[in-house]
């Protein structure tokens, strides 16, 4: 397996990871400080910046993130272990696992501030460790502790992401900051700024420059509620929009309902992937109803109808399992014949959470039996 391309080293790396590709914003030159006379002042070199080739225009791929059989360690350590991952395009994929699972080191690789030890990356059809300039001008990055100047302003913060991305004078910034509820404090230090505030500072600078990509890493860590509700309108805003996102999470309640596809890691390796539906189907091949009626008792025929693989009543609702969904008006219009007054008829839709633990139960076992062969 061939290695990840390696990048030169870079100097002066920028919060958004954009080591090497801009200047730190300039400082205000200390009051009553002299300029330099003509005749002593340094001459440095010119460097053209040339603008990366726009590729909006072009069908996009079928997938806009691959990653295959990806490893990178910290020493002894295992960031990723021969991940293999692949991101649709115009979905929301949801990365769930506890913390040290790989979700951080997974994003840092896609954006090509991490290089992978083996393996193979293309965002974009790019490799991000070759050609990070043309995957970072399509992407923006959110993280639970977003790396800000906190000694300039909100305002300055958002025109140094725009001059990094090439915006020019007419950068939607007031905009962008209106979107997230910000823009009366624009003007203030961000070192006075809440987490909440940063947090939407933050999406706001992601937002910009209009990514095709968005990768979110336990954005919603420590927030507040409206905080954290406008990171996940956020998504949504973006998924409807035909864009790309990423999210990296542990809270598994954050992520149910929005997820196109579900990856759990676990020590840099991919437990399971998928669809909500894939998953529910894997692990819930039967599906089930509870059903209540006014005399419980009228509901203990059920065990006899067709389609039933399981009755259970323990002196409450009944618990009924079928070898179809499709069949539950059926079973409502036989118990209603024989006189059942229903006051509860409930299909049951396993959540992520249960389809988290219920993946880790699984591989966790295989996991184990794999460790005692080696």
């Amino acid at each position: 397996m061939r290695r990840c391309a390696r990048r030169a080293p870079t100097a002066d790396p920028g919060p958004d990871g954009r080591a090497g590709r801009r200047p730190s914003p300039p400082r205000p030159a200390p009051r009553g400080r002299r300029s330099r006379s003509p005749s002593r002042a340094r001459t440095y070199p010119l460097t053209l910046v040339l603008p990366v080739a726009d590729t909006r225009g072009v069908n996009p791929p079928d997938h806009v993130v691959e990653l295959e059989h990806v490893s990178r360690r910290f020493g002894t350590a295992v960031g990723l272990a021969d991940l293999s991952l692949r991101v649709p395009t115009g979905s929301v994929t949801v990365l769930l696992g506890p913390n040290g699972a790989g979700k951080t080191t997974a994003v840092r690789t896609i954006t090509g501030a991490l290089d992978c030890d083996t393996g193979h990356v293309r965002v974009f059809g790019h490799d991000p460790a070759t050609e990070g300039e043309a995957v970072r001008e399509r992407c923006g990055v959110v993280s639970a502790k977003p790396a800000l100047y906190d000694r300039l302003s909100g305002r300055d913060n958002l025109r140094y992401a725009a001059e990094l991305n090439r915006l020019g004078p007419g950068a939607p910034i007031d905009a962008s900051a209106a979107r997230f509820g910000i823009e009366h404090s624009l003007d203030l230090r961000v070192s006075g700024y809440s987490t909440g505030m940063k947090t939407r500072l933050a999406l706001a600078r992601a937002v910009l420059h209009d990514p095709d990509l968005l990768l979110l890493d336990e954005p919603t860590s420590g927030l507040d509620p409206e905080s954290a509700h406008a990171v996940l309108r956020l998504i949504d805003e973006m998924a409807a929009g035909g864009k790309t996102v990423v999210m990296c999470t542990h809270l598994l309640l954050e992520a149910e309902g929005l997820a196109d596809q579900v990856v759990i890691l676990d020590h840099g390796r991919d437990l399971m992937s998928g669809t909500p539906g894939d998953l529910v189907r894997r692990f819930w091949p039967d599906p089930s109803v509870t059903i209540d009626a006014e005399d419980r008792f009228a509901l203990d025929g059920v065990a006899a109808l067709a389609g039933v693989k399981s009755y259970e009543r323990n002196g409450g609702p009944a618990k009924v399992t079928l070898d179809d969904l499709a069949r539950v008006p059926d079973l409502v219009a036989q118990l209603t014949a024989v006189g059942a007054r229903l006051t509860r008829v409930t299909p049951h839709e396993p959540t992520l959470e249960e389809l988290y633990f219920a993946v880790r139960r699984e591989s966790g076992a295989a996991v184990d039996r794999i460790e005692e062969v080696e």
